[in-house]
Protein backbone atom coordinates (compact mmCIF):
# COMPACT_ATOMS: atom_id res chain seq x y z
CA UNK A 1 0.00 0.00 0.00
CA UNK A 2 2.86 2.54 0.68
CA UNK A 3 3.89 2.34 -3.10
CA UNK A 4 0.56 2.97 -3.78
CA UNK A 5 0.19 6.09 -1.62
CA UNK A 6 3.48 7.38 -2.64
CA UNK A 7 2.11 7.47 -6.17
CA UNK A 8 -0.98 8.73 -5.14
CA UNK A 9 0.55 11.45 -3.34
CA UNK A 10 3.09 12.49 -5.95
CA UNK A 11 0.02 12.90 -8.69
CA UNK A 12 -1.74 14.80 -6.67
CA UNK A 13 1.34 17.18 -5.64
CA UNK A 14 4.08 17.50 -7.73
CA UNK A 15 4.28 20.12 -10.35
CA UNK A 16 3.40 19.47 -14.43
CA UNK A 17 6.93 19.86 -14.83
CA UNK A 18 7.79 17.32 -12.14
CA UNK A 19 4.98 14.82 -13.76
CA UNK A 20 6.57 15.14 -17.15
CA UNK A 21 9.77 14.48 -15.65
CA UNK A 22 8.90 11.03 -13.09
CA UNK A 23 6.26 9.95 -15.77
CA UNK A 24 6.43 10.82 -19.26
CA UNK A 25 10.49 10.77 -19.67
CA UNK A 26 10.26 6.96 -18.79
CA UNK A 27 7.26 6.37 -20.93
CA UNK A 28 9.04 8.25 -23.87
CA UNK A 29 11.79 6.33 -23.89
CA UNK A 30 10.23 2.82 -23.20
CA UNK A 31 7.74 3.67 -25.97
CA UNK A 32 10.43 4.97 -28.52
CA UNK A 33 12.26 1.96 -27.66
CA UNK A 34 9.08 -0.33 -28.57
CA UNK A 35 8.78 2.43 -31.69
CA UNK A 36 11.97 1.55 -33.05
CA UNK A 37 11.46 -1.86 -33.47
CA UNK A 38 8.49 -1.46 -35.82
CA UNK A 39 11.12 1.05 -37.39
CA UNK A 40 13.93 -1.33 -37.30
CA UNK A 41 12.02 -4.06 -39.23
CA UNK A 42 11.70 -1.88 -41.99
CA UNK A 43 14.81 -0.70 -42.26
CA UNK A 44 16.68 -4.25 -41.80
CA UNK A 45 14.09 -5.41 -44.45
CA UNK A 46 14.73 -2.86 -46.98
CA UNK A 47 18.89 -3.31 -46.69
CA UNK A 48 19.39 -6.91 -45.77
CA UNK A 49 16.38 -8.42 -48.29
CA UNK A 50 15.13 -5.39 -50.81
CA UNK A 51 12.77 -2.82 -50.91
CA UNK A 52 9.99 -4.97 -51.94
CA UNK A 53 9.89 -6.85 -48.81
CA UNK A 54 10.38 -3.17 -47.11
CA UNK A 55 7.17 -2.87 -48.74
CA UNK A 56 5.85 -5.58 -47.89
CA UNK A 57 6.43 -5.01 -44.24
CA UNK A 58 4.99 -1.75 -44.81
CA UNK A 59 1.78 -2.72 -46.17
CA UNK A 60 1.21 -4.94 -43.35
CA UNK A 61 1.67 -2.59 -40.76
CA UNK A 62 -1.72 -1.40 -40.98
CA UNK A 63 -3.45 -4.62 -40.38
CA UNK A 64 -0.87 -5.19 -37.23
CA UNK A 65 -2.83 -2.25 -35.84
CA UNK A 66 -5.71 -4.65 -35.66
CA UNK A 67 -3.94 -6.03 -32.21
CA UNK A 68 -2.26 -2.66 -30.95
CA UNK A 69 -5.56 -1.51 -31.28
CA UNK A 70 -7.49 -4.47 -28.38
CA UNK A 71 -4.64 -4.12 -26.57
CA UNK A 72 -5.53 -0.06 -26.70
CA UNK A 73 -9.10 -0.69 -25.92
CA UNK A 74 -8.33 -2.81 -22.94
CA UNK A 75 -5.42 -1.19 -21.74
CA UNK A 76 -6.29 2.42 -22.04
CA UNK A 77 -9.60 1.62 -20.61
CA UNK A 78 -8.39 -0.34 -17.46
CA UNK A 79 -5.90 1.89 -16.97
CA UNK A 80 -7.82 5.23 -17.00
CA UNK A 81 -10.28 3.22 -14.50
CA UNK A 82 -7.42 2.38 -12.67
CA UNK A 83 -6.08 5.67 -11.96
CA UNK A 84 -9.87 6.86 -10.74
CA UNK A 85 -10.20 4.49 -8.35
CA UNK A 86 -6.37 5.05 -7.10
CA UNK A 87 -7.85 9.19 -6.80
CA UNK A 88 -10.96 7.68 -4.86
CA UNK A 89 -9.00 4.23 -2.86
CA UNK A 90 -11.51 2.16 -4.31
CA UNK A 91 -9.21 -1.03 -3.54
CA UNK A 92 -12.39 -3.45 -4.60
CA UNK A 93 -12.09 -2.10 -8.10
CA UNK A 94 -8.46 -2.24 -8.33
CA UNK A 95 -8.84 -5.89 -7.06
CA UNK A 96 -10.86 -6.23 -10.19
CA UNK A 97 -8.30 -4.59 -13.29
CA UNK A 98 -5.88 -8.02 -14.09
CA UNK A 99 -8.28 -10.46 -14.02
CA UNK A 100 -10.79 -8.95 -16.09
CA UNK A 101 -7.72 -8.02 -18.92
CA UNK A 102 -6.62 -11.38 -18.62
CA UNK A 103 -10.29 -12.42 -20.07
CA UNK A 104 -10.90 -10.09 -22.75
CA UNK A 105 -7.31 -10.46 -24.05
CA UNK A 106 -8.36 -14.51 -24.16
CA UNK A 107 -11.46 -13.77 -25.63
CA UNK A 108 -10.25 -10.98 -28.26
CA UNK A 109 -6.91 -12.84 -28.97
CA UNK A 110 -8.09 -15.69 -29.91
CA UNK A 111 -10.46 -14.12 -32.83
CA UNK A 112 -8.04 -12.12 -34.10
CA UNK A 113 -5.56 -14.77 -34.71
CA UNK A 114 -8.27 -17.30 -36.51
CA UNK A 115 -9.88 -14.79 -38.39
CA UNK A 116 -6.53 -12.77 -39.38
CA UNK A 117 -4.46 -16.26 -40.61
CA UNK A 118 -7.51 -17.48 -42.36
CA UNK A 119 -8.51 -13.74 -44.40
CA UNK A 120 -5.31 -12.48 -44.41
CA UNK A 121 -4.82 -11.85 -48.53
CA UNK A 122 -8.18 -10.49 -48.87
CA UNK A 123 -6.84 -7.79 -46.48
CA UNK A 124 -3.85 -7.14 -48.04
CA UNK A 125 -5.36 -6.75 -51.10
CA UNK A 126 -7.75 -3.98 -49.79
CA UNK A 127 -4.19 -1.90 -49.75
CA UNK A 128 -3.49 -2.82 -53.58
CA UNK A 129 -0.76 -4.96 -52.67
CA UNK A 130 -0.40 -7.61 -55.33
CA UNK A 131 2.58 -9.49 -57.49
CA UNK A 132 5.76 -9.76 -54.91
CA UNK A 133 4.84 -7.51 -52.19
CA UNK A 134 1.59 -9.02 -51.70
CA UNK A 135 3.24 -12.71 -51.45
CA UNK A 136 5.69 -11.51 -49.01
CA UNK A 137 3.53 -9.64 -47.24
CA UNK A 138 0.84 -12.68 -46.63
CA UNK A 139 3.95 -14.56 -44.84
CA UNK A 140 4.81 -12.21 -42.95
CA UNK A 141 1.28 -10.68 -41.29
CA UNK A 142 0.21 -14.51 -40.63
CA UNK A 143 3.02 -14.90 -38.47
CA UNK A 144 1.94 -11.81 -36.78
CA UNK A 145 -1.30 -12.91 -36.56
CA UNK A 146 -0.13 -16.10 -34.77
CA UNK A 147 0.99 -14.42 -32.00
CA UNK A 148 -2.02 -12.11 -31.27
CA UNK A 149 -2.19 -13.23 -28.07
CA UNK A 150 1.01 -12.98 -26.31
CA UNK A 151 1.18 -9.14 -27.87
CA UNK A 152 -2.23 -7.83 -26.66
CA UNK A 153 -1.46 -9.36 -23.43
CA UNK A 154 2.03 -7.78 -23.34
CA UNK A 155 0.86 -4.31 -24.51
CA UNK A 156 -2.56 -3.94 -22.57
CA UNK A 157 -0.71 -5.04 -19.15
CA UNK A 158 2.12 -2.91 -19.48
CA UNK A 159 -0.47 0.16 -20.01
CA UNK A 160 -2.23 -1.03 -16.18
CA UNK A 161 1.41 -0.30 -14.89
CA UNK A 162 1.56 3.37 -16.47
CA UNK A 163 -1.59 3.84 -15.34
CA UNK A 164 -0.28 2.52 -11.29
CA UNK A 165 2.04 5.36 -12.00
CA UNK A 166 5.26 2.67 -12.31
CA UNK A 167 6.45 4.71 -15.25
CA UNK A 168 9.71 3.57 -14.73
CA UNK A 169 9.19 -0.27 -14.31
CA UNK A 170 6.92 0.00 -18.01
CA UNK A 171 9.56 1.11 -19.27
CA UNK A 172 12.05 -1.48 -18.73
CA UNK A 173 9.41 -4.16 -19.70
CA UNK A 174 8.68 -2.48 -23.15
CA UNK A 175 12.38 -1.70 -23.73
CA UNK A 176 13.44 -4.72 -23.00
CA UNK A 177 11.26 -6.65 -25.57
CA UNK A 178 11.71 -4.13 -28.46
CA UNK A 179 15.88 -4.56 -27.63
CA UNK A 180 15.58 -8.00 -27.66
CA UNK A 181 13.54 -8.05 -30.98
CA UNK A 182 15.92 -5.08 -32.45
CA UNK A 183 18.98 -7.93 -31.49
CA UNK A 184 17.11 -11.28 -33.45
CA UNK A 185 15.84 -9.12 -36.54
CA UNK A 186 19.30 -9.26 -38.56
CA UNK A 187 20.37 -12.55 -36.89
CA UNK A 188 16.96 -14.24 -38.17
CA UNK A 189 16.54 -12.49 -41.30
CA UNK A 190 20.16 -13.30 -42.22
CA UNK A 191 19.85 -17.16 -40.87
CA UNK A 192 16.18 -17.49 -42.59
CA UNK A 193 17.13 -15.36 -46.00
CA UNK A 194 19.26 -18.11 -48.09
CA UNK A 195 16.03 -20.23 -48.06
CA UNK A 196 14.13 -17.42 -49.38
CA UNK A 197 12.40 -16.54 -46.21
CA UNK A 198 13.97 -13.94 -44.97
CA UNK A 199 10.70 -11.69 -44.20
CA UNK A 200 9.55 -14.14 -42.46
CA UNK A 201 12.27 -14.28 -39.79
CA UNK A 202 11.64 -10.33 -39.14
CA UNK A 203 8.02 -11.71 -38.42
CA UNK A 204 8.97 -14.66 -36.10
CA UNK A 205 11.87 -11.58 -34.26
CA UNK A 206 8.77 -9.89 -33.70
CA UNK A 207 6.80 -12.71 -31.77
CA UNK A 208 9.75 -14.21 -30.07
CA UNK A 209 10.46 -11.18 -28.20
CA UNK A 210 6.66 -10.24 -27.52
CA UNK A 211 6.34 -14.10 -26.38
CA UNK A 212 9.04 -13.53 -23.81
CA UNK A 213 7.28 -9.56 -22.70
CA UNK A 214 3.50 -11.05 -22.41
CA UNK A 215 5.71 -14.26 -20.13
CA UNK A 216 7.52 -11.34 -17.60
CA UNK A 217 4.40 -9.39 -17.38
CA UNK A 218 2.47 -11.83 -16.16
CA UNK A 219 4.79 -12.88 -13.57
CA UNK A 220 5.02 -8.83 -12.44
CA UNK A 221 1.57 -9.37 -11.89
CA UNK A 222 1.16 -13.06 -10.21
CA UNK A 223 3.75 -12.63 -7.80
CA UNK A 224 5.65 -8.72 -7.76
CA UNK A 225 3.40 -6.22 -8.08
CA UNK A 226 2.46 -4.80 -4.42
CA UNK A 227 -0.86 -3.03 -5.75
CA UNK A 228 -2.32 -4.63 -8.48
CA UNK A 229 -2.91 -8.56 -8.71
CA UNK A 230 -5.34 -11.21 -10.80
CA UNK A 231 -7.83 -12.11 -8.24
CA UNK A 232 -9.85 -14.39 -10.66
CA UNK A 233 -9.72 -14.46 -14.06
CA UNK A 234 -13.49 -13.33 -15.67
CA UNK A 235 -14.80 -10.97 -17.38
CA UNK A 236 -16.43 -8.19 -14.91
CA UNK A 237 -19.52 -6.66 -16.54
CA UNK A 238 -19.49 -3.78 -14.44
CA UNK A 239 -15.94 -2.65 -15.50
CA UNK A 240 -16.07 -3.64 -18.93
CA UNK A 241 -18.66 -0.93 -20.11
CA UNK A 242 -16.38 1.53 -18.68
CA UNK A 243 -13.23 0.55 -19.82
CA UNK A 244 -14.86 -0.16 -23.49
CA UNK A 245 -16.10 3.45 -23.36
CA UNK A 246 -13.47 5.06 -22.46
CA UNK A 247 -11.09 2.79 -24.66
CA UNK A 248 -13.30 2.76 -27.36
CA UNK A 249 -12.07 6.06 -28.44
CA UNK A 250 -8.28 5.17 -28.03
CA UNK A 251 -8.37 1.74 -29.89
CA UNK A 252 -10.39 4.03 -32.61
CA UNK A 253 -7.14 5.85 -32.85
CA UNK A 254 -5.35 3.25 -33.66
CA UNK A 255 -7.93 0.84 -35.77
CA UNK A 256 -8.70 4.00 -37.97
CA UNK A 257 -5.16 4.30 -38.75
CA UNK A 258 -5.22 1.17 -40.31
CA UNK A 259 -8.11 2.34 -42.44
CA UNK A 260 -6.68 5.44 -43.38
CA UNK A 261 -3.16 3.86 -44.11
CA UNK A 262 -5.10 1.31 -46.33
CA UNK A 263 -6.76 4.29 -48.23
CA UNK A 264 -3.42 5.92 -48.48
CA UNK A 265 -1.69 2.94 -49.60
CA UNK A 266 -4.76 2.27 -52.09
CA UNK A 267 -4.88 5.67 -53.61
CA UNK A 268 -1.04 5.82 -53.93
CA UNK A 269 -1.15 2.72 -55.80
CA UNK A 270 -3.64 3.82 -58.42
CA UNK A 271 -2.25 6.93 -59.16
CA UNK A 272 1.71 6.55 -58.84
CA UNK A 273 2.07 2.40 -59.02
CA UNK A 274 4.41 0.15 -56.94
CA UNK A 275 7.11 2.55 -56.34
CA UNK A 276 4.92 5.37 -54.31
CA UNK A 277 3.56 2.85 -52.24
CA UNK A 278 7.55 2.14 -51.68
CA UNK A 279 7.37 5.94 -50.91
CA UNK A 280 4.69 6.38 -48.82
CA UNK A 281 5.43 3.55 -47.00
CA UNK A 282 9.27 4.51 -45.59
CA UNK A 283 6.73 8.44 -45.26
CA UNK A 284 4.86 6.41 -43.16
CA UNK A 285 7.13 4.59 -41.24
CA UNK A 286 8.85 7.75 -39.76
CA UNK A 287 5.26 9.07 -39.26
CA UNK A 288 4.54 6.73 -37.02
CA UNK A 289 7.55 6.39 -35.28
CA UNK A 290 7.49 10.41 -34.58
CA UNK A 291 3.80 9.93 -32.52
CA UNK A 292 5.59 7.33 -30.25
CA UNK A 293 6.95 10.12 -28.31
CA UNK A 294 3.84 11.72 -27.99
CA UNK A 295 2.09 8.68 -27.10
CA UNK A 296 4.50 8.30 -24.35
CA UNK A 297 4.01 11.41 -22.88
CA UNK A 298 -0.01 10.72 -23.09
CA UNK A 299 1.01 7.55 -20.98
CA UNK A 300 2.61 9.41 -18.17
CA UNK A 301 -0.32 12.26 -18.44
CA UNK A 302 -3.48 9.79 -18.20
CA UNK A 303 -2.98 8.60 -14.77
CA UNK A 304 -1.68 12.64 -13.28
CA UNK A 305 -5.15 13.32 -15.10
CA UNK A 306 -7.46 10.86 -13.86
CA UNK A 307 -6.02 10.72 -10.89
CA UNK A 308 -6.44 14.82 -9.88
CA UNK A 309 -9.99 14.43 -11.46
CA UNK A 310 -10.62 11.32 -9.35
CA UNK A 311 -9.66 13.39 -6.47
CA UNK A 312 -11.86 16.11 -7.25
CA UNK A 313 -8.71 18.50 -7.82
CA UNK A 314 -10.44 20.86 -11.16
CA UNK A 315 -8.17 23.56 -10.87
CA UNK A 316 -4.88 21.23 -10.72
CA UNK A 317 -6.17 19.02 -13.76
CA UNK A 318 -6.13 22.38 -15.48
CA UNK A 319 -2.48 23.17 -14.84
CA UNK A 320 -1.34 19.70 -15.09
CA UNK A 321 -2.88 20.26 -18.85
CA UNK A 322 -1.54 23.13 -20.09
CA UNK A 323 2.13 21.83 -18.84
CA UNK A 324 1.86 18.34 -20.80
CA UNK A 325 0.43 20.51 -23.72
CA UNK A 326 3.40 22.55 -23.68
CA UNK A 327 5.85 19.31 -23.04
CA UNK A 328 4.83 17.92 -26.20
CA UNK A 329 4.66 20.63 -28.60
CA UNK A 330 8.45 21.12 -27.73
CA UNK A 331 8.97 17.45 -28.18
CA UNK A 332 7.30 17.61 -32.09
CA UNK A 333 10.24 19.70 -32.65
CA UNK A 334 12.77 17.18 -31.99
CA UNK A 335 11.53 15.37 -34.94
CA UNK A 336 9.53 18.39 -36.79
CA UNK A 337 13.12 20.28 -37.07
CA UNK A 338 15.26 17.06 -38.81
CA UNK A 339 12.80 16.43 -40.78
CA UNK A 340 11.81 19.54 -42.37
CA UNK A 341 15.52 20.01 -42.99
CA UNK A 342 16.93 16.61 -44.39
CA UNK A 343 14.04 14.34 -45.75
CA UNK A 344 15.96 12.66 -48.29
CA UNK A 345 18.27 11.67 -45.61
CA UNK A 346 15.25 9.92 -44.18
CA UNK A 347 14.24 8.19 -47.00
CA UNK A 348 17.14 6.58 -47.64
CA UNK A 349 17.42 4.34 -44.46
CA UNK A 350 14.05 2.65 -45.89
CA UNK A 351 15.23 3.31 -49.83
CA UNK A 352 18.37 2.24 -51.75
CA UNK A 353 17.07 3.69 -55.04
CA UNK A 354 17.94 7.30 -55.14
CA UNK A 355 16.20 8.42 -57.60
CA UNK A 356 12.86 7.20 -55.30
CA UNK A 357 13.98 9.15 -52.81
CA UNK A 358 14.47 12.27 -54.51
CA UNK A 359 11.17 11.86 -56.17
CA UNK A 360 9.77 11.09 -52.54
CA UNK A 361 11.54 14.64 -50.77
CA UNK A 362 8.58 17.30 -51.45
CA UNK A 363 5.52 14.95 -50.61
CA UNK A 364 7.43 13.66 -47.25
CA UNK A 365 7.94 17.23 -46.38
CA UNK A 366 3.92 18.04 -47.10
CA UNK A 367 2.94 15.07 -45.09
CA UNK A 368 4.95 15.96 -42.07
CA UNK A 369 4.03 20.09 -42.12
CA UNK A 370 1.50 19.36 -39.73
CA UNK A 371 3.47 17.20 -37.21
CA UNK A 372 3.89 20.19 -35.03
CA UNK A 373 0.19 20.50 -33.94
CA UNK A 374 0.07 17.18 -32.92
CA UNK A 375 1.33 17.27 -29.30
CA UNK A 376 -1.31 19.45 -28.37
CA UNK A 377 -3.93 17.27 -30.54
CA UNK A 378 -2.66 13.67 -28.41
CA UNK A 379 -2.94 15.75 -25.17
CA UNK A 380 -6.55 16.94 -25.64
CA UNK A 381 -7.44 13.61 -26.80
CA UNK A 382 -5.54 11.92 -23.92
CA UNK A 383 -7.62 14.45 -21.72
CA UNK A 384 -10.99 13.71 -22.96
CA UNK A 385 -10.21 9.62 -22.17
CA UNK A 386 -8.89 10.19 -18.70
CA UNK A 387 -12.01 12.30 -17.53
CA UNK A 388 -14.16 9.09 -18.81
CA UNK A 389 -15.42 11.17 -21.69
CA UNK A 390 -14.94 8.82 -24.44
CA UNK A 391 -17.42 10.25 -26.81
CA UNK A 392 -15.99 13.67 -27.21
CA UNK A 393 -12.69 12.11 -27.77
CA UNK A 394 -14.24 9.57 -30.24
CA UNK A 395 -15.65 12.63 -32.18
CA UNK A 396 -12.02 14.04 -32.73
CA UNK A 397 -10.64 10.38 -33.52
CA UNK A 398 -13.41 9.58 -36.14
CA UNK A 399 -12.81 12.84 -38.22
CA UNK A 400 -9.06 12.68 -37.87
CA UNK A 401 -8.94 9.10 -38.92
CA UNK A 402 -12.18 8.74 -41.53
CA UNK A 403 -14.87 11.53 -42.01
CA UNK A 404 -12.45 14.18 -43.01
CA UNK A 405 -9.56 12.22 -44.28
CA UNK A 406 -11.15 9.56 -46.15
CA UNK A 407 -13.13 12.07 -48.64
CA UNK A 408 -9.87 14.13 -48.76
CA UNK A 409 -7.63 11.13 -49.72
CA UNK A 410 -9.95 10.30 -52.20
CA UNK A 411 -10.55 14.01 -53.64
CA UNK A 412 -7.46 15.50 -53.55
CA UNK A 413 -5.55 14.17 -56.42
CA UNK A 414 -7.83 14.75 -58.79
CA UNK A 415 -7.79 18.53 -57.55
CA UNK A 416 -5.29 20.69 -59.89
CA UNK A 417 -3.51 18.04 -61.29
CA UNK A 418 -2.21 17.31 -57.99
CA UNK A 419 -1.90 13.36 -58.33
CA UNK A 420 -0.07 11.44 -56.08
CA UNK A 421 0.98 14.55 -54.11
CA UNK A 422 -3.07 14.72 -52.99
CA UNK A 423 -2.24 11.76 -51.11
CA UNK A 424 0.24 13.68 -49.07
CA UNK A 425 -1.60 16.64 -48.78
CA UNK A 426 -4.81 15.03 -47.36
CA UNK A 427 -3.81 13.88 -44.03
CA UNK A 428 -2.14 17.16 -43.41
CA UNK A 429 -5.52 18.83 -44.32
CA UNK A 430 -7.24 17.01 -41.88
CA UNK A 431 -4.88 17.96 -39.24
CA UNK A 432 -5.36 21.58 -39.27
CA UNK A 433 -9.28 21.38 -39.03
CA UNK A 434 -9.05 18.85 -36.72
CA UNK A 435 -7.09 20.69 -34.67
CA UNK A 436 -9.00 23.87 -34.45
CA UNK A 437 -11.89 21.46 -32.98
CA UNK A 438 -9.86 20.67 -30.06
CA UNK A 439 -9.22 23.82 -29.66
CA UNK A 440 -12.81 24.52 -28.97
CA UNK A 441 -13.49 21.38 -26.82
CA UNK A 442 -10.37 21.72 -23.87
CA UNK A 443 -12.24 25.54 -23.76
CA UNK A 444 -15.59 23.81 -22.73
CA UNK A 445 -13.98 21.00 -20.40
CA UNK A 446 -11.99 24.16 -18.69
CA UNK A 447 -14.97 25.78 -18.29
CA UNK A 448 -16.67 23.12 -16.92
CA UNK A 449 -13.97 22.21 -14.32
CA UNK A 450 -13.96 25.62 -13.10
CA UNK A 451 -17.75 25.25 -12.37
CA UNK A 452 -17.38 21.90 -10.72
CA UNK A 453 -14.29 23.56 -8.80
CA UNK A 454 -16.38 26.68 -7.77
CA UNK A 455 -19.13 23.66 -6.71
CA UNK A 456 -17.00 22.27 -3.99
CA UNK A 457 -16.17 25.36 -2.18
Amino acid sequence: MAQKQDTRTQLLTATPLQLIISLSIPAIIGMVVVGLYNLMDRIFVGQLISEVSMGAVSVSYPFTLINTGVSTLIGVGSASVLSRAVGKKDQNTIDKIMGNLIALNLLFGIIITVIGMIFTRQLLTLCGAEGEILNQAIRYLRIIFAGSLFVNFAQSSNMIMRGEGLLKQAMLFSAGSAILNIILDPILITLLKSSGMGIDGAAYATILSQFIYAAAMLHHFVSKSKNVRIHGIRIEKGLASEIFGVGFSAMLMQVMTLVQQTVLYNVAARHGGESWQIILGAALSTQSFAFIPLWGMSQGFQPAAGTNFGAKQYERVKQVTKGFILGATVLTLIFYIPIQLAPGTLLSWFIKDADLVSQGVAPFRILFSTYILLGFLIMVITLLQSLGKASKASVLVMLRQIVLFIPLAIIMPMIGGLGVTGVFIAPALTDLVVVVMAVFMVASEFSSMTKLAAQEK
